[in-house]
């Protein structure tokens, strides 16, 4: 079988995801008889291009990557303006939607999937805006299309979290779970509790590619807001936004703070929680004290991870470990959509 695939964004995780693809391009053959090509490519500074037919990726990897524009590699009938007309003209099977995300109303990633299910492609993604500001509207689209809404990047990169709790916890209910989500922030305390300051911290972050210019998502708290967002409504079903969450960030966690933690053997942790009691979900982002007796504890630097609470077994936990250079964070990423690709067309 033959997929034509569209990529909706192509910075470093499309970029990722394509190489990715190639590099199992033989496997997925041998496999499968899965066979793909690239029908088209919308980027936010280097152009569009549809072609049908199959684009050159090798060709549209290597101009982005010397910041050249993709858009001579178009070759399609229509007008290609934007994404949506990427979209409607690529003639793809599977869109994978990689824009950036828009904590606060979840758009255009929205609009992007909800027409590439409206065309009967499935639609996967790592954006959590859509998840959060969409689920229920996009899950009824795609099983009303006969086709899939895949998101398991969304949370911790590449590690299984939905489909772990959907799959292997058969009608357990889900009580509660806590984690560290945002690797940007565990970066920066991590650096403080070594003596860094603050605005040190930011600047590494920086310099390293895991925090924007304007680090405000990450530092108050915003993008593991939406990642809880993202949890609590699909889990549980239940939508949720950032807005509600209302999350704390760590600006005010001072030196001093962290060296009275230190000499009390606890360390800050940009903590993200959800709890379920009589039907009510209590949601939080926050900076929190955490002892050596917390699973928090020992994720320093990069580490991610989250422990599940259900009502038949008691603590869970998935954890992604310190990548050294950071390098490890797109490719993992990448290899998310990736799984959910060859679980959608295996």
């Amino acid at each position: 079988m033959h997929y034509k695939l569209a990529l909706i964004g192509f910075g470093n995780v499309a970029r990722s995801l394509a190489k990715l693809l190639l590099r199992k391009q033989a496997v997925l053959k041998s496999k499968y008889d899965i066979t793909f090509s690239f029908t088209g490519i919308s980027t936010g500074r280097h152009g569009f291009a549809v072609n049908p037919n199959g684009l050159d990726i090798e060709k549209a990897l290597e101009l982005v990557e010397n910041g050249k524009d993709i858009s001579s590699l178009n070759n399609s009938q229509f007008p290609i303006t934007d994404s949506l007309s990427v979209i409607q003209h690529s003639s793809a099977d599977v869109l994978f939607e990689n824009s950036p995300v828009n904590t606060q109303t979840g758009q255009p990633a929205l609009d992007h999937i909800r027409l590439a299910l409206n065309l009967r492609m499935h639609a996967i993604t790592a954006n959590k805006g859509p998840l959060v500001h969409g689920y229920r509207e996009l899950t009824q689209l795609a099983e009303s299309k006969g086709k899939k809404f895949q998101f398991e990047s969304t949370i911790l990169g590449g590690a299984p979290v939905f489909s772990v709790m959907r799959e292997a916890f058969p009608l357990a209910d889900l009580e509660s779970f806590k984690g560290i989500f945002n690797a940007t922030t565990n970066i920066i305390l991590s650096c403080m509790e070594n003596g860094e300051s603050y605005e040190a911290a930011v600047k590494y972050c920086q310099s390293i590619g895991v925090a924007e210019t304007d680090p405000t998502n990450d530092v108050d708290g915003w993008d593991a807001a939406i990642k809880v967002c993202a949890l609590v409504t699909v889990l549980w079903d239940t939508p949720i936004t950032p807005q509600e969450i209302n999350p704390i960030g760590i600006r005010g966690i001072t030196a001093e703070m962290i060296a009275k933690a230190k000499s009390e053997n606890k360390r800050y942790k940009l903590v993200c929680s959800a709890e379920k009691i009589d039907g009510k979900i209590n949601a939080s982002v926050s900076p929190q004290l955490v002892d050596a007796a917390s699973p928090l504890y020992g994720m320093m630097n990069s580490s991610t991870g989250v422990t599940f609470r259900t009502d038949v077994i008691l603590d869970y936990s998935i954890a992604l470990s310190e990548k050294p250079g950071l390098q490890g964070g797109p490719v993992e990423t990448a290899y998310g959509l990736f799984a959910d690709f060859v679980n959608i067309v295996k």
